[in-house]
């Protein structure tokens, strides 16, 4: 089955190039201009990831992204103008999972993107026997959910890898540099505030005090690690 993908930019000769650059991959497809149009979009539709620009008419990338993220999980790639670190930055902490700078080569947004899709696909046969519940905590490897108290918790799809990877090697430290290796991979060209961003959102979703955490501790100087 196709990909289903949302491109969202201001810009039309660079949603045009996208696009294009993506149906020949075999992709589908959907355009949007402004943040208005975007949100609803994706509130009437289903895609497996959104390539969202910052600076957007109506509505920008970061009030799209946090009101997406009150009812969705699809993975978004914020789009950002080079060295604005402060908006990449908040970009993640409004939900985003990734960023790219412009001007961006298009072969590395269609890596991105196939890097992210690779991470959500897993063998259904391993996902069965995937679930796990510590204490008030359950995770849903095959539906990629996560419950606390029974209670649903919406994560991002990189909070849910982040906090997968953790939950299944209880008491392992990983420091910032080795989790920005294994989740969001080795050619990222991010740093390792994304990962102190996306610890400190997850913390905040799934721990009941997060600056006393009962699962996801900090090993000061080291890194971070699961414990219940």
């Amino acid at each position: 089955m196709a990909k289903k993908v949302l491109v969202v930019d201001d810009e039309k000769l660079i949603v045009k190039g996208i696009r294009f650059s993506l149906e020949q991959d075999g992709m589908e497809v959907d355009c949007a201009y402004d943040g208005e149009e975007a949100l609803e979009c994706i509130q009437n539709k289903e895609y497996d990831i959104v390539l969202l620009d910052l600076m957007l008419p109506k509505m920008n990338g970061l009030e799209v992204c946090q009101q997406v993220r009150e009812f969705s999980d699809v993975p978004i790639i914020m789009l950002t103008a080079k060295g604005e670190d402060m908006d990449k930055i908040l970009g993640l902490e409004y939900g985003a999972d990734d960023y790219i700078t412009k001007p961006f080569n298009i072969l590395e947004v269609k890596a991105r993107i196939k890097a992210i899709m690779r991470r959500m696909q897993k063998p259904v046969q391993e996902e069965k026997t995937r679930v796990v519940e510590v204490g008030e905590l359950k995770l849903d490897c095959e539906s990629r959910r996560v419950f606390i108290n029974g209670k649903e918790i919406n994560l991002t799809a990189k909070e849910f890898d982040v906090l997968e990877l953790l939950v299944f090697n209880p008491n392992k430290v990983y420091s910032r540099e080795n989790l920005l290796n294994i989740v969001w991979g080795y050619e990222y060209p991010g740093d390792v505030r994304t990962v102190d961003v996306h610890i400190r959102r997850l913390r905040e979703k799934i721990e009941t005090n997060p600056s006393e955490p009962k699962y996801v501790h900090t090993k000061w100087g080291v890194g971070y690690y699961f414990q219940a």
